[in-house]
């Protein structure tokens, strides 16, 4: 039960952590959305071999935890949770790509290290980006933020819902918890026997919970849409903000940055 509770409270700490105000949270949620998916979308375009120009990446994320007085520790415990999906990912290159790319320091380097290495850092820096922009915008601001930015309403509905579901499901899952360790003292968990069982019932009552909050929604007003008076402008100061990180990515993305500085060096 602890595991849950604790899973539980880890969820809401990015959405505590978003009602800080610093100079990241006081930007508008369209401009922290576009700026977010403008660096995926750079971060996909690396090509598999480019692990070293991926590395200036982490630059942006550093800064914007920094800014935004956001804790690496509460990053870094969800991004391990997206990790090991991309681990197995890449482990499979590291079984068919066997021909060496190039030999560093006597050892030859495969295709498949190199593929692997750009998989893990593609993800690390996506899911970090992703998280943060979660870690500085409430749900109901980017839920707005998506409005404003022409995003089918019927997308940010599910999205909203399905957020906010999970700590619901939760909760149900740590209550029988508790009565299935209150029946079995003696077990330290849920036996296997028993698993099917317990998720059956999980499902039942997740459906009544379910339809309690909607009809609980209806009673205050819901019509199946978010209601919202106007969609937000971008202010002058978050185009300034869009164009000056926009041009960083590009200028990460075409020049080899990681090269220069190997440079001044070597």
């Amino acid at each position: 039960m602890q595991d849950i509770k604790s899973s539980i409270s880890q969820m809401n700490a990015l959405e505590l952590s978003a009602q800080k105000n610093t100079i990241i949270h006081r930007l508008q949620a369209p401009v922290k959305i576009i700026t977010t998916v403008i660096y995926l979308l750079i971060i996909i375009s690396y090509g598999q071999g480019q692990v070293s120009r991926l590395i200036p990446c982490f630059f942006y994320p550093a800064v914007v935890m920094a800014l935004g007085e956001i804790p690496f520790k509460t990053i870094a415990g969800r991004l391990l949770i997206a990790l090991p999906f991309s681990l197995f990912a890449g482990i499979s290159n590291l079984m068919f790509s066997r021909e060496t790319a190039f030999i560093l320091g006597g050892i030859a380097v495969t295709a498949g290290m190199v593929s692997f290495a750009s998989i893990m850092l593609k993800t690390a820096l996506c899911v970090t980006a992703v998280l943060i922009l979660i870690a500085t915008t409430d749900m109901n601001g980017l839920a707005y933020g998506m409005l404003s930015l022409r995003v089918p309403p019927v997308i940010v509905t599910q999205i909203m819902l399905t957020y906010r579901y999970i700590g619901v499901i939760a909760e149900e899952a740590s209550v029988m918890r508790h009565a299935y360790l209150l029946r079995a003292p003696n077990e330290k968990g849920i036996r296997m026997k028993d698993m099917g069982a317990f998720l059956g019932q999980l499902i039942i009552r997740s459906f009544d919970r379910s339809e309690r909050i909607y009809n609980a929604m209806k009673c205050r007003g819901y019509e199946g849409r978010i209601a919202y008076s106007d969609r937000e402008k971008i202010s002058l100061k978050g185009w300034a903000y869009i164009t000056v990180t926009s041009v960083f990515f590009l200028l990460l993305r075409f020049v080899n940055v990681s090269a220069l500085v190997g440079s001044l060096f070597l």
